[in-house]
């Protein structure tokens, strides 16, 4: 395993970290964490190396904490950094804060967690979160020794990200990040900002939700192929983000024990720098296949917002053409039926037409908007 220092913190962590969002469970129902299997995976990653692991008060419907904290008795809670997350949009007031940190660290079965954050910040949360004196919260837990680090997770523009950056004196950050991602949230210009500031940077969804994972297209398959070194696509997709000397760190979900030796395999070699000129141009190369694979031609600026009858036209172009750059439309089905208010989908058009006069890419958005919903609504 190979290790990182970990910003301003005066330690070390393994360049690949135990994410708990995505461990195995059961009858479909992922608060059914199959607990054997689980607390197996997570103790032979210990074994291997591994010393950080990441959990948050909802993953598997509020079970991923109580899990960790078996997984890391019988002397394991001392071998790693264990890191959970404040759900601050749950927090309506300052007693909220202490709430939520005392149940979890009754739920992990320990004194003080080593790495505690904001969880998921945007503009919303972060303001309410401040004006709830979330940073007086933070600085009164840090003097109880309940938790021992403080960062933030982060999901909105870059600009935001470097003003929350600003705002404290955090030891780290983590963002979403990977090949097809570089320009998506804080993307590398928040990356390179907050390593610059001395913080930390852990990575989440180097895998892109697992889209990076999977048996890619043919056309995108075809250019693997060409690589001299066999590599399979999560492989190649997490050393591109550990040949990042920036990173220090890297979050997988992993949900199999297959999953856990194949990640640990890599880590042992993805060393910052690593990957040859022609490996980072063919990397270059599937990046823009993917790209290529759009049904939709949007580019996101924004022209046709807002619409009159609430569709998020972007957001739906975006799960859209994720469907068919990944091979994958159930996740795409999944995260347009469940995961977009059905005010916002495609289905919501009433044809009026205002987003097409609009659009600078001439789209026929209105049309589009039907082949979106005939696709994912019924798949």
């Amino acid at each position: 395993m190979l290790y990182r220092r970990f910003g301003k913190g005066n330690f070390e962590v393994s360049s690949l970290g135990f994410g708990c969002m995505r461990l195995p469970f059961c009858n479909g129902d992922d608060a059914q964490i199959n607990e054997t299997e689980a607390i197996s995976m997570i103790r032979y990653a210990i074994d291997q190396g591994v010393n950080y692991v990441d959990t948050a008060y909802p993953y598997h419907k509020g079970n991923s904490e109580v899990l960790v904290g078996k997984a890391l008795k019988d002397g394991y809670r001392e071998k790693v950094h264990l890191a959970t997350k404040l759900p601050v949009w749950l927090c309506n007031s300052y007693a909220d804060f202490e709430k939520y940190l005392e149940e979890q660290l009754t739920k992990l079965q320990t004194e003080s967690i080593d790495c505690y954050l904001l969880h998921a910040l945007n503009k919303v949360t972060w303001q309410k979160s401040k004006e709830l004196g979330v940073l007086r919260f933070l600085d009164s837990a840090l003097a109880q020794g309940k938790i021992k680090h403080v960062g933030f997770s982060f999901h909105d523009d870059v600009e935001l990200f470097k003003e929350i950056v600003y705002a404290y004196p955090w030891t780290f950050c983590q963002i979403q990040y990977n090949y097809m991602d570089e320009r998506y949230q804080a993307g590398t210009e928040g990356l390179k900002y907050a390593a610059a500031k001395g913080l930390a940077v852990i990575v989440m969804e180097p895998l892109k939700g697992g889209r990076l994972a999977k048996k890619p297209p043919t056309e995108v398959q075809g250019l693997w192929s060409q690589a001299e070194v066999s590599r399979t696509p999560a492989d190649w997709a997490l050393r591109w983000v550990w040949n990042q000397p920036e990173v220090s760190l890297v979050l997988s979900g992993m949900s199999t024990m297959e999953n856990v030796v194949e990640n640990i395999n890599t880590a042992s070699e993805a060393a910052p720098l690593s990957l040859q000129p022609i490996e980072v141009e063919l990397i270059d190369l599937v990046k823009t296949k993917y790209k290529e694979l759009v049904k939709v031609g949007c580019t996101a600026c924004g022209y046709c917002m807002p619409c009159p009858a609430g569709v998020d036209i972007p957001r739906n172009f975006a799960t859209y053409n994720e469907a068919f750059m990944y091979n994958n439309v159930g996740a795409s089905a999944l995260a347009y039926n469940r995961f977009m208010d059905e005010k916002v989908r495609a289905s919501a058009c009433v044809e009026c037409g205002q987003c097409e006069e609009a659009c600078p890419q001439q789209i026929g958005i209105r049309e589009q908007l039907k082949d979106v919903h005939r696709t994912l609504h019924q798949a």
